[in-house]
């Protein structure tokens, strides 16, 4: 499975790269971690449970960084093994880059998964996968915002929302106008 994206943050590239080194912060937006602990230099120890489709399990893991390049880039390297679920095993490399206003995070990733988990489809794998990346993402987005006192981003106008609504009501749309 390969996976590749991008997500502007409100924060400065140091700040990024701090938090994406800081155990707590990473256990608070890696969605299904309960622990995530320093082993050495550039090592942790994680346990997760994952659910994809009707395999469940509790994973333990390491991860490690290599090529790091402070405050810019390093290489994610993870392992990981659920007994009779399965494994997984990875890297993703990631990068921050300067911007106007804050800096903008982007990652490519590749993994391999075996066992149970491998037998229910490579489109619910990578489905389960890009979910689990975008809530990454939005906790870890809220919580830069949170511990640097930014304002969330204003959510999208939808123009003609409340008119669709009063229509699906039974309410005319002049009525909806006034």
């Amino acid at each position: 499975m390969d996976m590749q994206g991008s997500r502007p943050l409100a924060i400065t590239q140091q700040q990024a790269w701090d938090a994406l080194n800081d155990p707590e912060v990473l256990k608070a937006c890696i969605p299904g971690c309960d622990s995530i602990e320093a082993t050495g230099e550039n090592a942790y120890a994680i346990t997760m449970a994952l659910k994809i489709g009707p395999v469940s399990a509790r994973f333990k893991g390491a991860i490690t960084l290599a090529d790091i390049n402070p405050p810019s880039s390093y290489t994610l390297g993870f392992e990981g093994t659920g007994g009779p679920a399965g494994f997984g095993k990875g890297s993703a490399k990631v990068t921050l880059t300067p911007q106007d206003a804050g800096c903008e995070l982007s990652y490519t990733a590749n993994a391999t998964v075996g066992g149970k988990i491998a037998q229910v489809g490579q489109r619910l794998i990578d489905g389960v996968a890009k979910s689990m990346a975008e809530k990454f993402f939005t906790r870890f987005d809220e919580e830069m915002r949170q511990r640097h006192g930014l304002a969330a981003p204003d959510a999208p106008e939808q123009p003609g929302a409340l008119k669709k609504l009063w229509g699906k009501l039974g309410g005319s749309h002049k009525e909806a106008e006034t």
